[in-house]
């Protein structure tokens, strides 16, 4: 009998411990995570967000990130320890439930020195989850949310150039510089520069560079470099060709340069037109032409005027006044005698 109560005994502690700490497991399919940006530039910030859909009183965050593109800036509702590639996120409410959270973030930096475009990930694991009075304990979270996001440079656009200085001389080489240029190139794996050409009826132009060989292309015929095109892209991209234009008659021309990407159907990635006139060379001006030798100019000398200029006090005005004067005089008394 007494064995009988003892086991009574037993159960019934056992039952009350069970329903004293009364708890559950559940899946936490209310959490939605995210991030602010898709796209973040070199030195820009990106926050990523776990919404829980529900108030959580205790939760540890993992968010895993390449340590290469991003660092740790800061974090909202948890302590957070960085370990360079992970940062671990613990919150626990020691209120006994009357500061339960609904979301925490992460935030990192992108490093400023990326000139390349970066797609990358966040992932975000989770255990330790629990209600706000830990009546309910949530499955962990072991299977990564993944969020992509892009780190990639402001791209600055190529600028094409095809310069010459003075006149364009048909039947002559006429030089020429052709360049491209960007402050901020966007990368490509193979691109290529070309050149087309409009001109008067029954006239040709040739646009001609050397390269590193000493062979020589002719831009507009067969583009520059090699045909499967190279690489380019990233901070204060310049590539400048010194040319030849042959223009072979008098008119009007145009020479299009692109820069396009043989990796995506040779799409254009920049695009200019130059509009040149070529000339006879008999119909040039000299920009500087020689002073005849009969005008070279003499030193000015100086002459005398053929008539004084009448200048200050003149002395025979009064002379001829007291002349008058006595003259008169004398014919005055001679009457009177």
């Amino acid at each position: 009998m007494k064995k009988i109560i003892s086991i009574f005994t037993i159960l019934a502690l056992l039952t009350i411990l069970i329903f004293t700490g009364y708890s559950y497991a559940a899946a936490l399919d209310t959490i939605d995570i995210k991030t602010d940006k898709t796209t973040v530039r070199p030195g820009e910030e990106v926050k990523v967000t776990a919404e829980f859909g529900q108030n959580l009183g205790a939760y540890t965050f993992s968010v895993a990130y390449d340590k290469n593109i991003f660092e740790y800036v800061s974090v909202d509702g948890g302590t957070a320890n960085d370990t360079t590639d992970k940062v671990n996120v613990v919150y626990h409410d020691a209120t006994g439930g009357t500061n339960p959270r609904t979301n925490m973030s992460v935030t990192f930096r992108a490093k400023a020195d990326i000139t390349t475009s970066n797609p990358t990930e966040f992932t975000i694991t989770a255990t330790g989850l629990a209600n706000s009075d830990a009546s309910v304990t949530f499955d962990d979270i072991t299977t990564p949310i993944v969020k992509n996001v892009t780190v990639e440079p402001a791209y600055v656009d190529y600028e094409l150039k095809l310069e010459h200085a003075g006149d364009i001389i048909k039947g002559k080489e006429n030089a020429m510089t052709v360049s491209y240029s960007s402050p901020m190139g966007k990368y490509y794996e193979h691109a290529r520069l070309i050149a087309e050409a409009t001109t008067p009826q029954g006239a040709n132009v040739k646009l001609l560079a050397t390269d590193q060989a000493n062979l020589e292309h002719d831009i507009i015929q067969s583009g520059w470099g090699d045909a499967q095109g190279y690489k380019i892209g990233g901070k204060d991209v310049a590539q400048v060709l010194q040319a030849k234009g042959i223009f072979s008659e008098v008119g009007d021309y145009t020479i299009t340069l692109k820069l396009i990407d043989r990796d995506n159907s040779d799409q254009v990635i920049a695009e200019k037109a130059f509009i040149f006139k070529a000339v006879d060379e008999t119909q040039v001006t000299p920009s500087n032409p020689e002073t005849p030798s009969e005008e070279v100019p003499q030193e000015p000398t100086e002459e005398m005027p053929p008539v004084l200029p009448k200048t200050g006090y003149n002395i025979y005005v009064p002379i001829v006044i007291v002349l008058l004067a006595v003259v008169s005089s004398c014919i005055y008394y001679s009457k009177r005698k």
